[in-house]
């Protein structure tokens, strides 16, 4: 079974996503970033989601770290949660 590792920054707003996201895009430092600005508990991690499998995330989650290209940052997007900044790190 696929296995991947990511790590996000979940935000209330689709705006405070699009400036953290040009912040990273300036070279910012994702753990760092995500330790100032997520309200996720993974926060305190900067951000690390840790290893899953699919179907473990929500499905927006899901689509993003076992669809889209590795180490690059996508989004925002939107769930029940807010708005998420996602980068996997490793997909296999």
């Amino acid at each position: 079974m696929a296995r991947a590792a990511a790590r996000h920054i979940l935000v209330k707003t689709k705006e405070e996503a699009e400036q953290i996201k040009q912040l990273l895009a300036n070279g910012g430092d994702f753990t760092k970033l995500a330790k100032k600005h997520s309200i996720c508990s993974t926060a305190k991690r900067g951000g690390d989601l840790g290893e899953f499998g699919p179907g473990k995330m929500v499905k927006a989650v899901d689509n993003v770290v076992f669809k889209k290209p590795v180490l690059k940052v996508h989004g925002p997007v939107k769930t029940k949660f807010g708005y998420h900044l996602i980068e996997t790190i490793y997909r296999n």
